[in-house]
């Protein structure tokens, strides 16, 4: 192995030469398309200063201890208010909420506290938005956010869970989707 730097583990345990070529990344984002994923409205800042964003990326990092774990677009509008408030809250959305995870992806053009129209919306112990009728909500305070290529990892620490009912909205190939 002529240069540690350009090696790494595989699953196997062996080091072997990172000399693969690079992806197209359109090949990479057609391949992620068919990947099924939850929808979720972030939501994060407060008054005027309140955005969020519809992710699919939500997921725990770990249940002992509770954390949770979102990748967001270092360009997007939430990303600099949620460093500022330090706080967040994923909203599980259900089949009802087509329309407002379609706001907090920017369709129409709404931003910031405009994306909020249409919910019904409260507070849990962080002060971020909870849809009042989401299939569930997870409210966390930012612990770790590390930066990489694009996109931030954003760990938050669980603060307090509200469940609702209904069935959670998937989303692949470019749409919504209901799981039966």
């Amino acid at each position: 192995m002529s240069n540690p730097s350009a090696q790494f583990l595989n699953g196997r345990g062996d080091y072997r030469e990172a000399n693969a070529p690079e992806i197209d990344p359109l090949l990479l984002k057609a391949a992620l398309r068919q990947l099924t994923g939850g929808v979720t409205i972030l939501t994060t800042g407060s008054d005027a200063q309140r955005t969020g964003a519809t992710v699919t990326s939500a997921t725990a990092l770990s249940v002992h201890p509770p954390r949770m774990l979102v990748s967001l677009n270092k360009s997007s509008s939430t990303w600099p208010v949620l460093q500022m408030s330090g706080t967040f809250a994923i909203n599980i959305a259900g089949t009802r909420h087509r329309q407002l995870a379609d706001q907090f992806a920017g369709l129409g053009g709404l931003k910031g506290a405009d994306r909020y129209n249409g919910g019904s919306w409260t507070r849990l112990i962080s002060g971020a938005r909870i849809l009042e009728d989401a299939v569930a909500a997870i409210d966390c305070e930012l612990e770790e956010a590390i930066e990489r290529y694009s996109h931030v990892l954003v760990i938050g620490r669980v603060l307090a869970i509200r469940s609702g009912i209904g069935v959670s909205l998937a989303y692949v190939d470019g749409g919504y989707r209901v799981l039966d």
